[in-house]
């Protein structure tokens, strides 16, 4: 399939790099607002198109679009892409609204085309492996879970962190679409939300260059507490924020009638994961059952590529990527509301990838 990107800063390097491993998509293309980062890109991989957005969106040979432009133009971007006939996957989250989602997803299926959307490291080599534990019964049926990413901020390290104290940022927005795929892909859809959220610094100082002693004004929570109930009876609890400095707690753990699985950082694809049965006193890692350990992002693409073709849903489908976004507003709706927040959308629990998947899976013609 014949793919192009939009959004060539630093996340397009990795989706270009990996594309050689997925035999089944080929990026011929890529674009930006600013045209001559796209030509710099375009001449770093050796592809032959650089465009403008526009220009990308209309080349008739282009099949599928991977969107890699800011949250705030996801909907916009996707739905031009869209109306041209192309399938598209986008980054993390979906959409900024959920007006916006919901569109996307309806252009969509009003075209006949496929809609996707990171993140895909839930189908890496670690998650895989807990999923399977899971589904094979090592920790019986799960009860609940927990999820935590607890940071101090980007402030201190990115060149530019603005963004992530604006509208479609803060530490739900930017993180939890990981954790919360995770889960669902761990325990299935949520029905039931509530939360606390709080601004904790109307204002912070940038301390990293070039915007040294620069001061953000901060619009969004930056201390999220929620609460999941899903749709299995599981209930699990997630704290996403960038007000802690330092930690000890796990980055998600799932507690069944059985034991328990220790599940790694989903914001990465591999290890480690450990269980722990009732019976057991100590906590055992578990080799990795599952390939794709390393920095495999576009294994997503490749997926749904392989959905198109197949006549399957893609893992990586746009009703998960839009029921994340929905939990995501629900927590926050939760707290500005004073109330649970019951949710009107839902998804199907993605497939397991089956053992023994690697690159060549996608190699074949």
């Amino acid at each position: 399939m014949k793919v192009g990107i939009i959004g060539c800063g630093n996340i397009s390097r990795i989706y270009l790099q990996n594309a050689a491993r997925f035999g089944n998509y080929e990026i011929e293309a890529v674009a930006d607002i600013v045209k001559e980062r796209a030509e710099e890109r375009a001449q770093e991989f050796g592809i032959t198109k650089a465009y403008t957005t526009e220009e990308l969106i209309a080349d008739p040979d282009i099949e599928l679009v991977i969107n890699l432009t800011i949250p705030a133009v996801h909907a916009e971007i996707a739905i031009q892409a869209l109306e041209n006939g192309k399938h598209v996957y986008g980054e993390k989250p979906l959409a900024v609204s959920r007006e916006d989602g919901k569109r996307m997803l309806e252009v969509a299926q009003e075209k006949g085309l496929y809609i996707g959307n990171a993140p895909d490291t839930f189908l890496g080599a670690g998650i895989q492996t807990s999923r399977k534990l899971i589904d094979d019964g090592w920790i019986g049926k799960p009860i609940s879970g927990t999820a935590f990413m607890m940071i101090p901020g980007h402030e201190s390290w990115h060149p530019d962190a603005t963004f992530y104290y604006q509208e479609g940022g803060g530490p739900m927005f930017d993180m939890g679409p990981y954790y919360l795929t995770a889960l669902i892909n761990l325990m299935g859809p949520v029905s039931r939300i509530t939360g606390s959220a709080q601004m904790t610094y109307k204002e912070r100082m940038i301390t990293s260059e070039p915007n040294y002693g620069k001061k953000i004004q901060v619009e969004v929570p930056t201390q999220i507490n929620g609460v999941l109930d899903f749709e299995s009876g599981a209930v699990a609890s997630i704290i996403t924020s960038f007000d802690t400095w330092h930690h000890q707690l796990p980055k998600i753990e799932i507690y069944g009638t059985e034991g328990t699985i220790s599940v790694p950082d989903p914001n990465n694809f591999g290890g480690p994961v450990y269980v722990r049965r009732k019976e057991h006193k100590e906590w055992s890692e578990v080799p990795l059952t599952h390939g794709f350990s390393d920095n495999s992002r576009g294994l997503g693409v490749a997926d749904m590529v392989d959905a198109i073709e197949n006549k399957r849903t893609s893992r990586t489908d746009g009703q998960l990527a839009f029921h994340v976004l929905d939990i995501m507003h629900g927590v926050h709706d939760a707290s500005r509301d004073n109330k649970h927040y019951v949710l009107t959308s839902s998804c199907k629990q993605p497939e397991p990838l089956p053992i023994g998947i690697d690159e060549t899976f996608f190699n074949k013609k």
